[in-house]
């Protein structure tokens, strides 16, 4: 019995894991291939960066926020009062190569991955994709491409601006304040962040940028069923694409060292 349940599930997953390979493939070959949609291309890095730059902003700063407060509590009540401006350096490291880029890429996944899968979906559905067929254009190539190059291109940059704000949100709880000595705590910060912490980040930024794209236009291409169908399509892109960033986060963390 439980054999023929898990054969059907593997099928699928394998047939939906060639889907995505067969779209990534077809995507970044098109990317490099003329003609670029211009146009869309820029609307795509004004959608995933300038109009998600208010959550990245809140939540990078109340992640470094608490970040700090964890710091401080645990230096104070561990190692003892004055310890705590060696908590810069802890949290820097941290926002950067592990908090701030999952946080950055959950937060475009729901806002972004959601919207790319809903609206290819309703061209889906609503034929406007056949139509592009019958015209001679690439789907792919039109509405896939832009959005991936400017996830790649807007993901890195939303993680780097959420590295500055989270490290700033630490900062302002331990030394302006917890009125934590404002010199030993940006000197220990320096000495011991490095600028491979922030490459890091930004390189898992760049693996999420791109599981985000190409998941919600998947989903968005193979929707099917009506408004139903759109909105399962949506609801899936953002639970695919989270649960594929807490994965890969693990492994990326694993393979890329700690200093170099």
């Amino acid at each position: 019995m439980a054999r023929q349940v898990w054969i059907p599930f593997f099928g699928k997953f394998f047939f939906e894991l060639g889907q995505v390979y067969y779209l990534t493939v077809r995507s970044l070959k098109a990317i490099f291939s003329k003609p670029f949609e211009t146009r869309n291309f820029w609307q795509q890095l004004e959608e995933v960066g300038v109009n998600s730059l208010p959550v990245v902003s809140l939540t990078a700063a109340f992640g470094g926020l608490v970040f700090g407060l964890q710091s401080y509590l645990a230096f104070h009540r561990y190692i003892g009062p004055g310890s705590e401006t060696q908590g810069g350096p802890i949290i820097a490291v941290g926002l950067c190569r592990e908090l701030i880029p999952i946080l950055v890429g959950l937060m475009v996944a729901g806002r972004v991955g959601s919207a790319m899968a809903a609206e290819i979906g309703t061209m889906k559905i609503t034929e406007q994709i056949d139509a592009l067929f019958s015209l001679g254009a690439d789907p792919v190539k039109y509405l896939v491409a832009p959005r991936i190059l400017a996830s790649l291109i807007m993901v890195p940059c939303l993680t780097l601006y959420g590295d500055v704000i989270g490290i700033f949100g630490g900062y302002a709880y331990n030394v302006l304040l917890m009125k934590v000595n404002k010199t030993l705590y940006i000197q220990n910060t320096l000495k011991y962040f490095e600028m491979w912490d922030v490459s890091v980040g930004l390189i898992k930024a760049l693996v999420f940028g791109l599981v985000i794209a190409i998941v919600g236009c998947w989903q968005g291409m193979t929707a099917e069923g009506g408004a139903e169908g759109v909105g399962r399509a949506t609801t899936k892109a953002v639970v695919v694409a989270s649960i594929a960033i807490l994965i890969l986060n693990f492994f990326l963390s694993k393979i890329l060292p700690a200093t170099i």
